[in-house]
C-alpha cells in the first residue's frame, strides 16, 4: 500500500496536466476587449452662401451627412485627433478642406462659410454646453456675413431702440485662423425676445434675428418677430449669407441654432 499510494498521485497528476493545459488553451481563444475609442461630438453647418446648394460633408473621406444651404446637422460623434473635415459638391469635388482637431468629451461646431462670394472656407468652435443656471438660457453669435459690418453684435428691440446684450461681439474672419467669429456664450434671462444683430454706437440693425428662422431679410421682414428662448437651452445667432446678392436667399439673415 505504501508503494501504490504516490503511483496513484503521480496518475491523478497525469491526467490533470493535460486538462490543465487545453482549458489554458481555450482561455487564450477569447476575444479581446475591444479598446474604448475616445471620442468628441462636432455640428457641421452649411453656411456658404458661395455653395448654395446641397453639399456632402465628409471626416476622413467618410461621409457623415448632406446639407442643404441654411442646415445644420445634429452632433456627430467623432474619434479623439486631427481628422480631415471636407465640403463636397454634388458632382463630389471637394470645395473646402480643412484639419480640425477634436478631444475626448468636448464638443464642437464647425462651420462652411463665404470667405469671398465665390469662394467656400471652413471655420471651427469648441461650444461650452454647460446648462445655464435655472431661468437662464445661453445665446452667443457667430458672424459669417460676407460684406457685412466687420463687426457685429446682438442687441434686444426696445421701444427706446435697440439695446445691446453685453459681451456678445464678432468679427467677420480675416482667415481661417481666425477666432472672434464667435463670441462666447453669455446667460440671459429666459423670456421671449425681439433679438437684432446690429453694429456701430448708436446700435444700426444689420438684420434681424426674429423667430430665428431666416425668413426676413435685411431685418425687415421679420423685424417684429420674436422668438421664446427657454429656460436650460443653448443658442447660437448666426449671421450667413452676402450683401449685395441678387438672390435675395443669399442675402444676409440671421438664423437660430439650438444645441441642446
Amino acid at each position: 500500500m505504501k508503494t501504490l499510494v504516490p503511483t496513484f498521485r503521480h496518475l491523478l497528476l497525469a491526467a490533470a496536466l493535460p486538462a490543465a493545459f487545453a482549458f489554458s488553451a481555450c482561455g487564450d481563444d477569447d476575444p479581446d476587449p475591444v479598446p474604448v475609442v475616445d471620442q468628441g461630438k462636432v455640428l457641421i453647418s452649411h453656411a456658404a452662401a458661395s455653395a448654395n446648394t446641397q453639399v456632402k460633408a465628409l471626416i476622413n473621406d467618410t461621409e457623415v451627412g448632406q446639407l442643404n444651404y441654411g442646415q445644420s446637422s445634429g452632433y456627430l460623434n467623432v474619434n479623439a485627433g486631427t481628422p480631415t473635415l471636407k465640403i463636397n459638391n454634388s458632382a463630389n469635388q471637394t470645395a473646402a478642406s480643412q484639419t480640425i482637431t477634436i478631444a475626448k468629451n468636448l464638443n464642437y461646431s464647425a462651420f462652411a462659410y463665404a470667405p469671398t462670394a465665390s469662394t467656400v472656407g471652413l471655420l471651427q468652435v469648441t461650444d461650452d454646453l454647460t446648462a445655464p443656471a435655472s431661468g437662464q438660457a445661453k445665446v452667443r453669435v457667430v458672424h459669417l456675413a460676407q460684406g457685412a459690418p466687420a463687426t457685429v453684435k446682438l442687441s434686444q428691440q426696445t421701444i427706446t431702440g435697440p439695446v445691446d446684450i453685453p459681451s456678445v461681439t464678432a468679427t467677420f474672419p480675416a482667415s481661417a485662423t481666425a477666432t472672434t467669429w464667435a463670441s462666447s456664450f453669455v446667460s440671459v434671462p429666459t423670456g421671449t425676445y425681439n433679438l437684432l444683430v446690429t453694429s456701430g454706437s448708436p446700435s444700426v440693425t444689420v438684420v434681424a434675428v426674429g423667430d430665428g428662422t431666416g425668413t426676413g431679410v435685411n431685418g425687415t421682414a421679420t423685424a417684429t418677430a420674436t422668438k421664446n428662448y427657454e429656460s436650460g437651452k443653448i443658442y447660437t445667432v448666426l449671421v450667413r449669407g452676402i450683401v449685395g446678392s441678387i438672390d435675395p436667399a443669399l442675402q444676409p439673415r440671421a438664423v437660430v441654432i439650438q444645441h441642446n
